[in-house]
């Protein structure tokens, strides 16, 4: 315990840090929120109607959509703000705070931790509001019942940790901000390649499997089963396996890259 408490205070003093940073420069975050929540309110009412009869073979309405779409833009949401995450890594390695740090009587660790608690708290604050903002417009998910709320949730927050250690590698390794956000820009494109606004099966052939293998359209699929009752499969398990995977490749990233300045 005695070793503990040092690095939870630092830990936390940390998550406070960043958290001030957030709230002192907000621009970038909302920036970053803005993508999801246009491309929302684009799909759903510039091509709503196009893509919901497309979907629903000429007879689904609007809503029908609304429902299919959401899902998928709150986990793009989570890859949009996660990018915050690169650059204030990024910022923090190439303005000589780190080295300040290193200096002070600091826990190792708590430098990382306290960069990925605060944008894993962003970013489930961002699918509050992109959630919010389907509400509104429509979206609904009366058949729900509370376990599959809290599962969604919890699949969401793990999404969340597991992007957010990746985009904290990426701004380890960058050597400004702006390369940090050029490298974390993945993070923003897989979604539009995924399940998210058209089922993978009215892909063309030859684009299906780079739809479907990968993290996006899984955690997507999951989700939607989880607040539609659509049909999950082995979606669940995938989506927890990515989500375990790119956590430790990120982990592991993360600190070899700081283990590595530090020398």
């Amino acid at each position: 315990m005695s070793s503990l408490s040092p690095a939870l205070r630092d830990s936390s003093t940390m998550l406070r840090r960043n958290l001030l940073h957030a709230r002192r420069y907000p621009s970038l975050t909302l920036n970053l929120l803005l993508t999801p929540v246009v491309l929302l309110l684009l799909f759903v009412y510039v091509f709503g109607d196009v893509m919901s009869a497309g979907i629903g073979g000429g007879g689904a309405d609007r809503a029908d959509y609304v429902a299919y779409l959401v899902p998928g833009l709150l986990l793009m949401t989570i890859g949009s703000t996660t990018i915050g995450t690169a650059v204030s890594v990024s910022n923090d390695m190439s303005e000589g705070i780190i080295a300040r740090f290193r200096t002070m009587a600091v826990h190792r660790g708590s430098v990382l931790v306290g960069h990925v608690a605060g944008s894993v708290l962003q970013a489930v604050a961002s699918v509050v509001l992109v959630g919010a903002v389907g509400v509104a417009i429509g979206f609904r998910s009366t058949d729900a019942t509370f376990l599959e709320w809290l599962a969604a949730f919890g699949l969401l927050a793990l999404f969340a940790l597991a992007l957010t250690w990746i985009a904290v590698g990426m701004g380890m390794v960058s050597p400004n901000a702006e390369a940090a956000s050029n490298n974390a820009l993945p993070l923003i494109f897989l979604p539009l390649i995924s399940s998210a606004f058209v089922p993978v099966h009215a892909m063309p052939g030859w684009f299906q499997p780079v739809a479907e293998y990968q993290p996006f359209t899984p955690a997507i699929e999951t989700l939607r089963g989880l607040l539609l009752g659509t049909e999950i499969g082995n979606n669940g398990w995938i989506a927890l396996l990515w989500c375990l995977g790119l956590t430790v490749l990120g982990y592991r990233w993360s600190k070899a890259a700081y283990d590595r300045d530090a020398g």
